[in-house]
Formats: C-alpha cells, sequence, structure tokens
C-alpha cells in the first residue's frame, strides 16, 4: 500500500460552504490530496468505512451526484440520494428540521439547492459537516476540481493568467474566491449589467486577489493560460424572455474556436457543464486539442474525494 498524505486536522468536522472556508494551507493540502487519490496512491483504502453522507437535491444533477456517491463508495462509505419531491426542503419540512434529523444519522450532509441560505441554516443546525454542491451564489467544489485541472498543466499558479467569461453567477462568484487561495491573475469579463457580486468581490480584493473587471471578452482571453466559461440562463432561470434577452446581451462573449486563438498557445480551456451549445460555446471548442473539459469532469471525482478524505477522517 502507497504512503499517503494524512486529513488535515484542522478540516475535520468543518463546514464547507465557500472556498474561502479553506486557508491557503488547507487548499493546498485538498488538491495534493486529490492529485493523489488520481495517481491512484489510496487504491485499496477505506477511510470512510461505516460513514454515510446524505445527498440533498433542489436541482438536477449528473456530475454532483455520480461524482459524490462514487467518492464516498471509494472510500468505504456510503451515499444517500435525498431528492427534493421526497423532503420538501422548507416545504414539506423546515430547514433546520431537517438538519436537525439528519445529523441523527449520518456523518456528513452535502446539498445541491437553489438558495445560499438554505446551506447555511443547514449548517447551523446540523452538528455534522455541511457541504455545498452548488446554490444561487457559489459552487466551490467545483472550483477544486478546476483548478486541480489547471494544476495538470500549469503546477504553480502563482500569477497565472485566467480569464472567466461570460456572467457573472455562482461559477464567478467561486473565481474570485479562488484567486485568493491560488494566486492566479484572474480577468472576468461580462456583459454590463451582469458583473458578479459586489461584496464577494470587495472581500477577495481585500484578501489580496488579483482581480481585473471588464466587458471585453476577446480582451480578456487574449493571451490568457486559462480561458473558462459558464452557461449564460443557469437553472432556474430558463424564462424565454430572459434567454432572449441573454442571447442579444451576450453577442460575442461566445468561446469558439477563434476566441481559442487568441489566448496563450499552450493555454487551456475550461467549462464546468452542462453546456448549451451554441449560446456561451460551441462543441468544437469543448473538443478543441486545447479544451480539458472532460479532464475537469472527471476532476470533480477526485476533488471532492480528497475534500470528504479531509473533512469526515
Amino acid at each position: 500500500m502507497v504512503e499517503t498524505l494524512k486529513p488535515a486536522s484542522s478540516l475535520k468536522g468543518r463546514d464547507f460552504l465557500s472556498n474561502l472556508d479553506l486557508s491557503p494551507a488547507e487548499y493546498r493540502a485538498v488538491l495534493e490530496t486529490a492529485h493523489a487519490m488520481k495517481r491512484g496512491d489510496f487504491r485499496g483504502q477505506r477511510p470512510l468505512e461505516g460513514q454515510t453522507l446524505a445527498m440533498i437535491f433542489e436541482k438536477p444533477s449528473l456530475r454532483t451526484r455520480t461524482t459524490f456517491e462514487v467518492a464516498m463508495n471509494q472510500l468505504g462509505g456510503h451515499a444517500v440520494n435525498l431528492s427534493n419531491a421526497e423532503i420538501g426542503l422548507g416545504t414539506r419540512e423546515p430547514v433546520h428540521d431537517i438538519a436537525m434529523n439528519l445529523e441523527r444519522w449520518v456523518e456528513g450532509i452535502m446539498a445541491r439547492v437553489y438558495l445560499h441560505s438554505t446551506l447555511e441554516e443547514l449548517a447551523q443546525y446540523s452538528s455534522k459537516p455541511v457541504i455545498n454542491g452548488l446554490s444561487d451564489l457559489l459552487h466551490p467544489v467545483q472550483l477544486l476540481a478546476d483548478y486541480q485541472t489547471i494544476e495538470e498543466t500549469f503546477p504553480n499558479t502563482q500569477g497565472l493568467r485566467v480569464a472567466y467569461i461570460g456572467d457573472g453567477n455562482n461559477m464567478a462568484n467561486a473565481h474570485l474566491q479562488t484567486a485568493v487561495l491560488s494566486g492566479a491573475k484572474l480577468t472576468v469579463a461580462t456583459p454590463r449589467g451582469y458583473e458578479p457580486n459586489a461584496v464577494i468581490l470587495m472581500e477577495a480584493i481585500k484578501l489580496g486577489a488579483n482581480i481585473t473587471l471588464t466587458h471585453d471578452p476577446k480582451a480578456a482571453a487574449e493571451e490568457a493560460q486559462v480561458l473558462y466559461t459558464d452557461v449564460w440562463v443557469s437553472m432556474g432561470q430558463e424564462a424565454e424572455a430572459s434567454q432572449k434577452r441573454k442571447l442579444k446581451d451576450f453577442a460575442g462573449f461566445q468561446v469558439n474556436p477563434a476566441m481559442l486563438d487568441l489566448i496563450d498557445k499552450n493555454g487551456i480551456f475550461l467549462h464546468c457543464l452542462p453546456a448549451h451549445y451554441g449560446e456561451e460555446v460551441v462543441e468544437e471548442a469543448t473538443l478543441h486539442r486545447k479544451s480539458r473539459v472532460f479532464d475537469q469532469a472527471e476532476n470533480r471525482l477526485h476533488a471532492q474525494k480528497a475534500l470528504l478524505y479531509h473533512l469526515l477522517s
């Protein structure tokens, strides 16, 4: 058996609602473990033997559900899937009651929800770790996988030129926070009126992040070493009027092979998926030689497995 990294004792039993719930050293420990897990260093080990993760889903999920469930299984534990139709967060039963029930049965709770306040309430009333699997404000587990993927091409992210192009949504907000931890030089390009959360932006800058906002996607992409995009219309925002308005407002922000030609010759392209082909990206971009989109999807498993290891071991 290969000797492995020990879990960071400071992380055991902690909530993970945002990337800034990690210190730089803890962030580094999680990513080093993720890289080790992908190499197979933990193969055959079952550090979460007998433990159960409750997984709450208000939103549909492919990557989040599959990777958390497989991660728990590979670590020797078990995951229980709870759809909103079954538990009715805040409707059939108050969020705090759900938290106080689940804490009696499981070792951790992962929730993919609409409102970030739902996660905060779960964390407030549960004595067991609560993990943000996605909220309207942040998607922190995705950023762990993203930076694992980035480090596979660029091991040193200090000063790395990262460009996020698109909507100032939960993904953009999570990028702002992770710029604090990674040391990357982040440029966020959005149409006017679609900028990321101002409070999160100011907090990240105050903590030392190197962040630039622009409304020029081509300028952001120029010589970027990492180009990143996400859907323009998130789940829950699919109203026809909203889609039509965004398609107009986001003209020129689509990632296509021509935009990929603007980035560094060794640069990479990332998209957290699912992709809305013909809107924020074309399929040729996800299949482009610079694309690491499906490596990124694979790394959801390794990064979340590493996070679970540190929080629950």
